[in-house]
């Protein structure tokens, strides 16, 4: 019984071996040229200039349609200015989680 068992421990290691053994393959990876890019630092000064100008408009000789697209305007600068800004997060969860452990580890 012993022998069986063992018997079909290892086919089963063999069977899960083997198949990952005849699929690898030597891949090479090219990493891609990246284009050249503005400097990230006049990119943003060129968004908070046109956020300037559009503060600066008449908003009541605009038609709703010209409003609306404006708000879109300012709403998607606002949001690559902070992805641009970049920086590490944490949640609150995160917070506690972190004091916890290093409580428990000092």
């Amino acid at each position: 019984m012993k022998k069986l068992t063992l018997a079909l421990l290892v086919m089963s290691m063999f069977a899960s071996l083997f198949p990952a053994q005849l699929n690898a393959k030597n891949v090479t990876r090219t990493i891609p040229l990246s284009s050249p890019k503005p400097n990230e630092a006049t990119e943003a000064a060129i968004l908070i200039n046109r956020l300037e100008v559009i503060k600066e408009m008449d908003f009541k000789m605009l038609k709703g349609a010209e409003k609306k697209e404006l708000r879109k305007e300012v709403k998607s600068i606002k949001q690559s200015l902070a992805a641009t800004n970049g920086g590490v997060y944490l949640s609150v969860g995160a917070i506690i989680i972190i004091i916890l452990l290093l409580i428990l580890l000092l």
